[in-house]
């Protein structure tokens, strides 16, 4: 799974919670890639939870090395890979998301928004991506919002759908499955008030 969306909305921490997720509560071997060496926080951030998960981190510096990686990690039941954040308007690391994707088997892609995105940003961020063949809506930051428009918008906006939430900091905790039924909820409670 490649994790894509625009710097600052908590890729990689939601990666992290994944790959808790998968490998604590459902007993599966969990390999990590990232190609995000733009920011060295970024690594050092990913290297800290796969040493505490005891999962295997590849990092690659072009998309090129992302066959090899993948084939390292061959053994695993799932693998997921973080990117840099794309600005809306960085046509060069529109062309590195393509060649990642020409250079390995992606079975899904998560397209990552913070819930706090205006409305006119998200409509920036889906026609941005429109590139992608194929993806799943992610939302991170609920827990910051007191309205939930957004996550109906940007489904609309792009036609996809959501996959996870994350209400707040805490790896694995706070990342949910997105629940059609609690969503409505919210979005009906947040138009009462």
């Amino acid at each position: 799974a490649l994790f894509l969306g625009p710097t600052g909305v908590g890729k990689t921490t939601t990666l992290a919670k994944l790959a808790a997720l998968y490998s604590i509560q459902h007993q599966k071997k969990v390999g990590l890639i990232t190609a995000d060496t733009y920011r060295i926080a970024a690594v050092d951030q990913l290297k800290i939870y796969a040493q505490i998960l005891g999962i295997p981190l590849s990092i690659i510096y072009n998309p090129k090395e992302l066959s090899e990686a993948l084939n390292h990690h061959r053994d695993k039941d799932i693998i997921l890979i973080d990117t840099a954040g794309k600005s809306i308007k960085n046509r060069e690391q529109e062309k590195e998301i393509k060649e990642l994707l020409s250079c390995g088997e992606i079975d899904e892609i998560y397209l990552v928004i913070s819930s706090n995105t205006s409305y006119r940003s998200c409509v920036n961020v889906i026609n941005s991506y429109k590139f992608l063949p194929d993806y799943k809506l992610l939302f991170t930051k609920t827990d910051e919002i007191n309205s939930y428009g957004v996550l109906l918008n940007c489904c609309i906006l792009s036609g996809k759908p959501l996959s996870y939430l994350t209400t707040g900091q805490d790896v694995p905790e706070d990342i949910e499955v997105a629940d059609p039924v609690k969503i409505k909820d919210l979005l009906m409670g947040s138009l009462k008030t």
